[in-house]
């Protein structure tokens, strides 16, 4: 027991030996710098005169206040008044003072000296005050931000789970009972089986979604930019809607076939569903039989895909929200087949290939959704620029 407090004792001594062996050095490296200082001005005594004495210990006094504190420079002070007395007035190598202007000149220096290192020590204290007040406000806006971002990781959190155990319960519900029915050897068996396979496909696209924006989140989706054509891409788009009632007839394609192909940069992958989901997102929320129009055009080094609905459009205090993970007009039903998800996926695949997505109020009535992407210039010569 006795070793183990000696031990810990010799453990806790470190830092104050430490600091007073710091202590220790700065001390003997000034009174060295006086003594060298002291040495070289007696060699010549006789033609430095006393103002040029006063000065170089003065510096010194001050040199030693900022490097050893208020100690140091205290002592150096009335050292250096000794100093200056005994060696450098006359008569030499005596203390006595022969002139009044002498004693006016040791006063002036040791009141100057004194005042300056007393100035000095309190303006590293203010200046070590000021070190202590930002590093602590550094680490309170360091905590802040942990704060912030763990209150916004809990609140997305909170977000993803009641949009998700609800959009994923009308599926899940449907499928249970269709499946029960089925096996009670209910009526209808084909149609219920065309009914589970589409609520399966349903939850399979939530998931996706999903799995998606963790990975956009976490910059772990890989891009493939590719060169491609506007028109493939717009073709492939309205291929996606083939099967699903008079969606195919609304949709409107405008292109000007009569300039070079547009081409683009792009992953065609993702920007097809990007676009998909825009024309998708026109077509459910335009009025039925209303045309969903999709613009292809060139400008300023960008793909411009323009998807104008005629749909009463988004309020101006939702329009910088639509595009947030799970964000659903307040009007919304909640049991639309769809989780939120896909404007934000959207304008995040689109940023991912230095693309964007945006919105715009249509003239008169309606919604226009922008997709823009690096564009790649054709020559008339059929040269790409």
């Amino acid at each position: 027991m006795t070793r183990a407090r000696k031990g810990n004792t010799t453990k806790g001594d470190r830092p104050d030996r430490s600091a007073s062996h710091s202590a220790l050095s700065v001390w003997s490296l000034w009174l060295f710098l006086l003594i060298l200082a002291t040495l070289v001005m007696y060699s010549v005594r006789e033609q430095v005169s006393q103002a040029h004495v006063v000065l170089l210990y003065l510096l010194l006094v001050l040199g030693g206040s900022i490097s050893g504190g208020r100690a140091l420079g205290f002592t150096f002070a009335a050292g250096c008044v000794f100093l200056i007395d005994y060696f450098f007035q006359r008569p030499f190598d005596a203390i006595t003072v022969g002139k009044s202007l002498d004693m006016i000149l040791l006063i002036s220096f040791l009141a100057t000296a004194l005042v300056a290192t007393q100035l000095l020590a309190l303006a590293k204290a203010e200046a070590a005050r000021a070190r202590a007040h930002a590093m602590e406000v550094e680490r309170l806006s360091i905590e802040a931000g942990h704060a912030e971002a763990l209150r916004e990781a809990n609140r997305f959190k909170d977000i993803l789970i009641a949009s998700v155990s609800h959009d994923l319960r009308t599926p899940l519900t449907t499928i249970k009972a269709l499946a029960q029915d089925i096996a009670v050897g209910g009526d209808g068996a084909i149609e219920n089986g065309a009914v589970i396979a589409e609520q399966a496909e349903r939850l399979s696209r939530m998931v996706s979604d999903v799995l998606d924006l963790s990975r956009l989140n976490s910059e772990s989706l890989v891009m493939q930019p590719e060169l491609n054509t506007a028109e493939d891409l717009v073709g492939a788009t309205v291929q996606q809607f083939i099967g699903i009632p008079d969606a195919v007839r609304r949709i409107h394609t405008v292109i000007d076939y009569s300039r070079p192909a547009l081409l683009g940069t792009f992953d065609f992958v993702q920007t097809l569903r990007i676009l998909t989901n825009l024309v998708d997102n026109a077509l459910r929320y335009g009025p039925a039989e209303t045309p969903v129009t999709l613009t292809v055009s060139s400008d300023n080094g960008m793909l411009a895909f323009d998807v104008a609905d005629e749909g009463p459009g988004v309020p101006v205090a939702e329009q910088d929200s639509i595009f947030e993970p799970f964000y659903r007009p307040p009007h919304m039903a909640h049991d639309t087949g769809s989780a939120g998800l896909g404007l934000s996926i959207a304008r995040r695949l689109a940023e991912a290939q230095e693309g964007s997505v945006t919105y715009a109020q249509a003239a008169g009535a309606g919604s226009v959704f922008t997709l823009r992407l690096p564009a790649v210039e054709v020559a008339e010569d059929g040269v790409i620029g």
